[in-house]
C-alpha cells in the first residue's frame, strides 16, 4: 500500500494536499477521506496514492468514507477538465459534483482547559478574574459557560454556595439566568443520564458519540443552556479559558419516518386516547406520526399509549415522489409527424454507433422536441443503457419527471436543488446502484454517476441557468457537450431559440443541425399582436399597465372559458421608492441597488442580497414625506388583474410565491385541471409549460431587459418573448400574443413578432462581429472585489498596469471599469472584460494574471474569473 494520498478538499486553492495513510487505513483513488485541514475536519477526494515524501509534515488521514470510489475515472476526468477550463480550484470542482453533504456531519465542541478551571476557582475565591473591560453581564455569561462546562467535565452539580461567593466578590450571581437548564444537565451528568443530543459524533463510518466524561459539549447545546452568544465564545476561547474542537465526521443520511402501529385497544381510555386509537385504525392501523401529531390532541397522548403498549412506534424508510405532477397524455399515443420521425431516426443512430456525436434539435415551440427525447431515452432503456436529461428551471423537473415517471416507472431519477440534502443523496445513491438508469434535473445531474452513458439531452440548451453564478463557474451545457465526448456518447442541444453560439457551431458543422419547422398535429403558431405603449399613452392621457386591447383580450377568453397568462418580468410591488423633494432612491445597505417594495409582506427587499428594510412613511434621507412608489412589479399587476376582472380565478408565480418545488406543481396542477383562468408571473411562467387551455398570452413591459449594458441584451429579450408566445394555442384553439412595448421598432420585438429565429439570428451576428464578441471570441470576465473601496480600487488598478506592462498576442483587454453594479453583498466591484479569438490564448492570459495576483498578495477569494461569462453587471 502506497504511504501518501493526494487529497482535493473544497478550499479555495489551485492545488491538492498530501497526507499520510495510516497502516488501518485502504483508501482508493475517487473515494472520499476525512482529514484534518488547519483547525477543521474536511472530507475531500483521492486523487492519487504514491510513495513520495513531502518536503514538509504531513499529517494522517482520520479515516477513509468509502471502500469504493464516489467518483469514478471519467468523472475524476471531467472535474479536472472543468478546474482547467474554468480555472476553478479542484477540490471545490468535486464538491459541487458530488451532493452528498448530508453524510457529512459538521460538529463543534467546547471542553473547559484548567486555565478555565483555575479562572472559575479564583472568581469564587476573590472575584479577580472579573475584567475592568467587560461588562457585567459578558462576565455573567462567561461564567454561566465556565460553570456549565466544568460541572460537564466532572460530573457534578454547580455548587450554589460558589455561585453566592462570587456575586460576594463583585461577579454577578448567574445562578438565576442559568436556571433549571444548567441544574438538570448537571444532575443529568451526576446520574449519568446525559441525553445523545448533548454530545457531539466523532468522525468515521461508525459515528461514535464522544464520552460523557470527555466534558466536550456541542455549541448549540452549550450556547442555548447558558444564552451565550458565539462572540462570547470566541473571547473566552482567545482567553484560553475553554478549547474549540472540530469533532465533525460521517453521519447516516438515510431518510425515515416514524410510524405508529395499533397494536391493541384494552383497558382504559380517555377522550383524547379515543380519538387518537379510532384515527389510526381508520387509516388501517398504522398512520405516520407527523400526521398524528397534527390532530388536536397533547402530544403526551401519543407517550401515554406506547408506554403502555397499545402503540408501537417503529421507523420505516421514506417514501420518495418522484413528481406530484399529473402526468400529461404519453407522446407515443400520437403519430410522429415526418420530421419528428427524422430526427428520432438520427437520434438513435448516433447512439447506436457509440461515438460522440453532437446535434442541435432547433425546433419551434410546441414542435414536439419533447417527445423526440422521450422515445430516444425509451430506445436506450431497452437496451440497457443510461441517458440524463437537464432541463433548465427547478419548476420543470416535475412535470418532465412526472411523464418519465409514466413510460419508465422506477428506472427514473430526479437530481435538483430544492430536495433537501438527504433526499439528493438518496437518488444520487440509486443512480450509482444502477437502480435508475434515466436521470433528469438541473444542470448538477451533469454529474450524475449513471454507468454506460448513451445521451445527454439539454432542453433548453439556451437557458442562462444553465451557468453557474459561484464557483465552480461552468456552464452545464458544454460540461455536458464535454462529458459525452468522454463517455462516447450522443448529446443533444434542444431549443426553439438557441443560443447563438451553439446556432453558429451547427452552422459550422460543429453540430449537426436537426430542424423541427412546425408545430404537432399542423396546429398553426400564435398570431403576435404589437401595443404601442406610447401611442396608449397619448390615446388615453395616462399611463396604463394593461392597455385597453389586452384588457379585451382577457376578457373575451374569460368569457370564453379560455386561460390567460401575463408575463411581467420583475418581482414585488414597485421596484423603486423615490422621494419627490430629494430626488434619491431608497438603496439597499449591502448593494448599490434600489429596494423594491413587497406590499403583502410590508417590507422592502434586495433580491441581490436579501436585505429587508421597513416600508418608508418618510424619506430616508431629507425627512420628506412625499415618498413615491414607482413602477409596476408582479405582485401588482396581480392586484391590478383582480380589480379588473373580480370573478377570474388568478394566481401568481414568481420567487415570492413558490417557495418549494410542490408550490410550482400545485400551481401548475390547478392550471392543468382548469381550476385557474389566468396567471400572473415572471420568466417562470415562460419556459416550456405544455398547458393546453391557453389560448392568450400578454406581456407587459417586453422590452425591460433592452435597456441593459450588456451585450446579450437583445438576444435575451427574443428568447423571453418567442418562448413565452410558445405558450399560446397548444391545444385545439388558436393562440394569440399581445406584446406592450416602448419600442416596437427593435429588431429583436420585431423578429419575435414574426417568430423569425433565423432572420434575428442573422442580424445580430453581424453586430457581434464588429464588436468581436461571442461566437466570434471567447469571452472572460474578471471581478476584483472588496469591502473597502480603496482596496478594490488598488487591486483592480495593480492588474490593469500588469495588463498594460504585459504583451497577451491574441487577447484584448478592456478595463479596468466599475462594474455596473458597483457594489454588491457589501463588496465593491470593478472588472475586466477579456476577449480572444483563441481559448488557449485566453486561458494561458488568465493564469498568469492569478499568478500575479497571488504574487501581490491579492487573495483568491477576491479575484473571481468566469469564463464564458453570461453576466457581466
Amino acid at each position: 500500500m502506497p504511504e501518501f494520498c493526494d487529497v482535493a478538499l473544497p478550499v479555495p486553492l489551485d492545488m491538492a494536499f498530501t497526507y499520510r495513510i495510516p497502516g488501518d487505513a485502504a483508501p482508493v483513488v475517487g473515494a472520499r477521506v476525512l482529514v484534518p485541514f488547519r483547525q477543521k475536519r474536511m472530507t475531500g477526494i483521492v486523487v492519487e496514492l504514491h510513495d513520495r515524501k513531502s518536503s514538509v509534515e504531513t499529517k494522517n488521514i482520520i479515516s477513509v468514507l468509502d471502500s469504493i470510489p464516489v467518483l469514478d475515472n471519467q468523472l475524476l476526468r471531467l472535474g479536472r477538465w472543468i478546474a482547467d477550463y474554468y480555472l476553478a480550484p479542484i477540490g471545490e470542482v468535486y464538491r459541487t459534483m458530488l451532493p452528498l453533504s448530508a453524510e457529512f456531519k459538521r460538529a463543534i465542541g467546547y471542553r473547559i482547559t484548567e486555565e478555565g478551571h483555575m479562572a472559575l476557582h479564583l472568581a469564587g475565591m476573590s472575584g479577580s478574574s472579573a475584567r475592568s473591560r467587560r461588562t457585567p453581564e459578558e462576565q455573567a455569561a462567561e461564567f454561566r459557560v465556565l460553570d456549565y462546562l466544568a460541572a460537564r467535565a466532572l460530573e457534578i452539580e454547580p455548587n450554589p454556595a460558589d455561585n453566592r461567593a462570587m456575586s460576594a466578590t463583585g461577579v454577578p450571581d448567574f445562578s438565576p439566568v442559568l436556571g433549571e437548564a444548567v441544574t438538570s444537565a448537571a444532575e443529568g451528568a451526576t446520574n449519568g443520564q446525559n441525553t445523545a443530543a448533548d454530545v457531539v459524533l466523532t468522525s468515521g463510518n461508525d459515528a461514535a458519540f464522544v464520552a460523557e466524561t470527555s466534558g466536550l459539549v456541542r455549541e448549540q447545546t452549550l450556547r442555548s443552556t447558558t444564552h451565550v452568544t458565539r462572540a462570547i465564545l470566541n473571547g473566552i476561547v482567545r482567553k484560553k479559558w475553554i478549547a474549540r474542537e472540530d469533532l465533525s465526521g460521517a453521519q447516516d443520511a438515510s431518510r425515515t419516518i416514524r410510524i405508529a402501529i395499533l397494536k391493541s385497544a384494552e383497558g382504559k381510555l380517555n377522550q383524547n386516547q379515543c380519538q387518537l386509537i379510532e384515527t389510526i385504525a381508520a387509516s388501517g392501523g398504522r398512520m405516520a406520526v407527523e400526521m398524528l401529531q397534527a390532530l388536536d390532541v397533547p402530544r403526551s397522548t401519543l407517550r401515554t399509549l406506547t408506554r403502555r403498549g397499545i402503540i408501537d412506534i417503529v421507523e420505516e424508510p421514506a417514501e420518495f415522489r418522484v413528481s406530484r405532477s399529473k402526468p400529461r397524455p404519453s407522446p407515443f399515443e400520437f403519430d410522429f409527424n415526418p420530421a419528428q420521425q427524422s430526427a428520432l431516426s438520427r437520434l438513435r443512430a448516433a447512439v447506436e454507433a457509440r461515438k460522440f456525436s453532437g446535434m442541435l434539435l432547433h425546433g419551434v415551440t410546441g414542435s414536439g422536441k419533447t417527445a423526440v427525447y422521450l422515445a430516444g431515452m425509451r430506445s436506450i432503456l431497452d437496451a440497457g443503457r443510461s441517458a440524463i436529461l437537464l432541463v433548465p428551471e427547478i419548476g420543470l423537473t416535475p412535470a418532465v419527471a412526472a411523464d418519465l415517471h409514466q413510460i419508465f416507472g422506477d428506472e427514473v431519477a430526479i437530481l435538483h436543488s430544492a430536495l433537501s440534502d438527504r433526499e439528493r443523496a438518496e437518488q444520487w445513491h440509486r443512480i450509482r446502484r444502477g437502480e435508475a438508469r434515466m436521470v433528469v434535473g438541473t444542470r448538477s445531474a451533469v454529474f450524475a454517476p449513471v454507468s454506460d452513458l448513451a445521451l445527454i439531452i439539454v432542453d433548453e440548451e439556451h437557458d442562462a441557468s444553465y451557468k453557474q453564478e459561484e464557483t465552480p463557474r461552468y456552464h452545464a451545457r458544454d460540461v455536458a457537450v464535454m462529458r459525452a465526448k468522454m463517455a462516447n456518447a450522443a448529446v443533444v442541444l434542444g431549443s426553439a431559440t438557441p443560443s447563438l453560439e451553439s446556432y453558429f457551431n451547427a452552422r459550422k458543422n460543429k453540430y449537426a443541425l436537426i430542424e423541427l419547422p412546425d408545430r404537432v398535429e399542423q396546429r398553426p403558431l400564435p398570431e403576435v399582436e404589437i401595443v404601442d405603449m406610447r401611442l396608449e399613452f397619448q390615446e388615453t392621457g395616462h399611463e396604463q399597465v394593461i392597455s385597453r386591447k389586452l384588457g379585451a383580450a382577457i376578457q373575451e377568453r374569460l368569457d370564453r372559458k379560455e386561460q390567460v397568462m401575463v408575463l411581467l418580468n420583475r418581482r414585488g410591488y414597485s421596484p423603486v421608492v423615490l422621494c419627490r423633494s430629494c430626488g434619491k432612491k431608497l438603496e439597499c445597505a449591502n448593494c448599490a441597488i434600489a429596494l423594491t417594495h413587497h406590499k403583502r409582506e410590508h417590507k422592502m427587499v434586495c433580491h441581490y442580497c436579501g436585505y429587508t428594510a421597513r416600508v418608508p412613511k418618510a424619506c430616508v434621507h431629507c425627512g420628506s414625506e412625499y415618498v413615491y412608489f414607482l413602477g409596476t412589479g408582479s405582485e401588482k399587476l396581480e392586484d391590478l388583474l383582480h380589480g379588473m376582472f373580480p370573478q377570474a380565478r388568478i394566481a401568481r408565480l414568481d420567487r415570492d410565491t413558490v417557495r418549494g418545488h410542490e408550490d410550482f406543481e400545485r400551481t401548475l396542477n390547478a392550471l392543468n385541471e382548469g381550476e385557474l383562468d389566468l396567471v400572473v408571473g415572471t420568466q417562470m411562467i415562460a419556459k416550456g409549460h405544455d398547458i393546453h387551455g391557453v389560448t392568450l398570452v400578454g406581456v407587459v413591459g417586453a422590452d425591460v431587459a433592452l435597456g441593459l449594458p450588456d451585450f446579450r441584451a437583445a438576444e435575451r429579450t427574443f428568447q423571453l418573448l418567442t418562448q413565452v408566445a410558445g405558450r399560446a394555442g397548444r391545444g385545439q384553439s388558436p393562440g394569440k400574443v399581445i406584446l406592450q412595448t416602448y419600442f416596437q421598432d427593435h429588431y429583436a420585438v420585431q423578429y419575435a413578432a414574426r417568430h423569425d429565429f433565423v432572420g434575428f439570428y442573422e442580424k445580430e451576428l453581424r453586430f457581434r462581429s464588429w464588436m468581436h464578441y461571442p461566437p466570434y471570441s471567447a469571452l472572460a470576465n474578471v471581478l476584483i472585489r472588496s469591502d473597502e473601496l480603496d482596496q478594490a480600487l488598488r487591486w483592480s488598478g495593480l492588474l490593469g498596469k500588469w495588463f498594460d506592462a504585459t504583451r497577451h498576442e491574441g487577447v484584448r483587454v478592456l478595463g479596468p471599469a466599475a462594474a455596473p453594479i458597483l457594489r454588491l453583498k457589501r463588496d465593491y466591484r470593478y472588472h475586466f472584460v477579456l476577449k480572444s479569438p483563441s481559448r488557449e490564448k485566453l486561458n494561458v492570459t488568465l493564469r498568469s494574471m492569478l499568478a500575479y495576483a497571488t504574487q501581490q498578495k491579492i487573495p483568491r477569494m477576491q479575484v473571481i474569473v468566469d469564463v464564458d461569462a453570461l453576466w457581466l453587471m
